[in-house]
This record gives structure tokens, sequence and C-alpha cells, in this order.
């Protein structure tokens, strides 16, 4: 009996040492990807030209197509994703015949190193790309083993019917220097495909009781009437404060709050995005305000929404890229339309690093002062020629410059410091 013990003690030292072995070796005191690039208005402009060209909406089902993604727009839709789900940032580099992907999450805290960094090496087939080589740290993993743990750490985010469908879209990846050409066959059914995994069960689940809320709101106003958003903030904000007292996720709340208003203001419900949210009673038509305009809203919600996703530089970039088209032949570059943007994206950043604090400030009521700072001495529809002559384009110094007293102003609000 004594020998089966120390053999047992034995087998445990043994296994703890081998476990803080492999900790040491995948574990890293520095990261091996140090940032995140930010995104620019003409990255939003060519992803707006790819989905406009590759949209399965206008694509005959069953045609083969293909498609060019540049290094660095693959870049930017890899850190979307890490960020939001694995809270890492990414770098991808691609050479001819074979991708390289690296990611850098921090670790909780311990003795061993600060960082956890994975490194994963895509080789080109006649079809679909294989892992060739897949390195934790220091830590070597099989090739077969490390498809697998990818295959699960994708279903635990709940993305396995974007893989499903992707697996069955795409025909063939080829990788040369710093671009890749997919070709793909959207199907009958793709565009289904597509939106029903836009929302988890849990997530649609979760927005049900913001859409219901805002048909009670809805009804009391007149069909179509405009409506100040500033006023329906409050009861949004103090369902999601309910539910988060109830136990739920405050900052989930807050982005499903956030998300239903979005929807609204875009003329939208959450049945766009989901089937079966179809059948949801669906709230009267209103046309939100914010200081008084009809565009504020947009701007501001939309802004929010995406900084709440983890999605800042995006964020900004989005509404960027819009004042820039705007000024090429829309309504103008507008100084004010930032304003509303940028103030967006702190609520959204709020909503999600102090999701309790703004549940807390946002049901007590506020007003349109308290979401959008003073706009009216900011320039707004500038001609690209005019914008270009005044403020010298984006990043000149007096854009930055008026950027900067735009965030000053910002950060003077006592809701959004």
């Amino acid at each position: 009996m004594r020998t089966l013990l120390r053999l047992l003690a034995l087998t445990g030292l043994l296994a703890t040492g081998a476990m803080l072995a492999a900790l040491m070796v995948m574990l890293q005191a520095e990261p091996a990807v140090a940032g995140q690039q930010d995104v620019t208005h003409e990255d939003v402009a060519r992803a707006m030209v790819l989905l406009r060209t590759h949209d399965p909406r206008q694509a005959r089902p069953g045609a083969v197509s293909s498609g060019l993604v540049r290094e660095r727009d693959l870049e930017i839709l890899l850190n979307h994703g890490v960020r939001r789900w694995l809270n890492a940032t990414g770098r991808v580099s691609l050479q001819s015949g074979r991708a390289t992907v690296q990611l850098s999450s921090p670790a909780p805290a311990n003795p061993f190193g600060r960082w956890l960094n994975i490194e994963m090496t895509l080789q080109e087939t006649g079809s679909l790309p294989v892992v060739d080589r897949f390195r934790v740290g220091g830590l070597p993993v099989p090739a077969w083993l490390a498809e697998r743990l990818c295959l699960y750490l994708a279903e635990r985010a709940g993305l396995r019917a974007e893989l499903d469908l992707a697996a069955d879209v795409v025909r063939r990846v080829h990788f040369s220097p710093q671009q890749m050409r997919v070709t793909y066959v959207w199907q009958g059914d793709s565009m289904g495909r597509l939106f029903s995994g836009l929302l988890s069960a849990d997530e649609l689940q979760r927005l049900r009781p913001y859409s219901d809320r805002l048909v009670e709101l809805s009804a009391r106003q007149r069909a179509m009437v405009e409506v100040p958003l500033a006023p329906l903030l409050g009861p949004m904000f103090e369902l999601a404060r309910q539910r988060t007292t109830a136990g739920g996720d405050a900052a989930a709340e807050n982005r499903a709050a956030l998300l239903v208003l979005t929807l609204h203001a875009n003329g939208r419900t959450v049945g766009s995005l989901a089937k079966a949210a179809r059948s949801w009673p669906q709230p009267r038509p209103m046309r939100l305000l914010l200081g008084g305009r009809a565009d504020f809203p947009l701007h501001f919600l939309v802004s929010a929404t995406l900084a709440s996703e983890g999605t800042t530089p995006l964020s900004k970039a989005v509404g960027l890229y819009k004042e820039v088209a705007d000024s090429r032949g829309g309504s103008g570059f507008s100084f004010n339309d930032m304003a509303a943007n940028r103030a967006g994206t702190r609520f959204g950043e709020m909503a999600v690093q102090e999701p309790q604090q703004l549940q807390d400030r946002v049901t007590l009521g506020v007003r349109d002062a308290d979401l959008l700072p003073r706009t009216d001495d900011l320039p707004e529809f500038l001609a690209e020629p005019e914008f270009l002559r005044r403020f010298g384009g984006v990043g000149a110094p007096a854009y930055n410059a008026l950027l900067a007293d735009i965030d000053r102003r910002i950060a003077a609000l006592p809701l959004l410091r």
C-alpha cells in the first residue's frame, strides 16, 4: 500500500512539474505583437468596395467568383475578431504559398510570464489551407492537435456556423506576397446562413427585452413622430441595470440596448439580423433627434455600438470615412458630425469599461447637452477642395487641432468624463 501511495505521489509530482515546465515555456515576458494599427478611412473605403463587389445578394448561386484581399485588410479583420473574442492583437504575413498569423494576449497574473504568444503558419493546398506549424510561446504543437484546438476555440466563441459556411462556400485560398486570392461559390442559402450567424441564440435572447421595451416606448408616441434620443436612453438603460442586478453581464446588457436603438435609428429591427426575430412585436417608426437634428443620432449610435463591440479604431474610421466620402460629392465634410461620432465612441467605450456606472448615471435621466458638446460653431458642408484648403486634409495640423478641440469639449461633459 505504501508503495502504491508513493507511486501516486511521484506521478502527481511529475505531472505538476510537467505542467509548470510547460507554462514556463508557453508564457513569455513580452508580446510578439506589440500593438494594433489604427484603421484609416481609406481602409474602410476598401472594405466597402469589397463588400459591394462580393455581395451575395447580387451573386448568381453556383457561379464561381474570386476576390483579392490585401494583407493589411486581412490584418484589420483579424484584429477585429481576436480583440472581441480573445482580448488579443494580431499580425498577418502573407508569402508565396503560405500565411503566418501571430497573436498576443495578456495572461492572468502568474510568476511565469505576462503574455501568451501564438504563431501559426498556414500552408496553401489545392483547396483550403491547412495548419503547417503551430507554436504557443516556445512550445511547438503538432499540426493535427492545433487544428482541433482552433476548432474547439471557434466553437467556444460561437463561430461554428461561420466556419461551416466558409467551408461550404470557399473553394480555394491562394497566398502570394502581401495579398491572398479567395475563390468562392455563393449558394442559394448563403445569405440566410450569413445573417443567421450574426447573432447567437444567447445574444438573440438578450436582445428581446430591449426590443420589447422600445415597443412600449414607441407606443406612447404618434407614428413617425420626431422623438429626442436622450429621453429614450433612460428607460433602455434602466432595463439594462435591472437585468444586471438580476445577474446579467453589465457590458453585454449595455451593448444590447445600444444595438436595438441603433437598428431603430437606421430604420431596421432585430429581425433584419435574425429570422427568428421577425415575428417579434415591432416598435412604431420614430425619427430620433439629437441636438435638434436627425443625423446626429445615427452618428452617435453607430459609433457607440461599434465602440461597445471593442472596435474603437474602427468606429472612428467608419465615421471619418463617411465624412470624407460626403466631401467628395455628398453633403460635404462636417466637423459637427465628427463630434457626434466621437461622443458616441466615448459613450460606447464607457458602456463596456464602466458599464454599471454608466447605467446608474443614464437611468437618472440625460439631456442632449449631456451627450453632445456644442457643435453650432464647427465647420460643416465642406466640399473636398474647401476642406483641403482650410484644413489640409485628414491628419494635417489644422485638422488635428480642431479634432483635439472637439475631444476637449467631449471630455468636459460630466457624463462622458
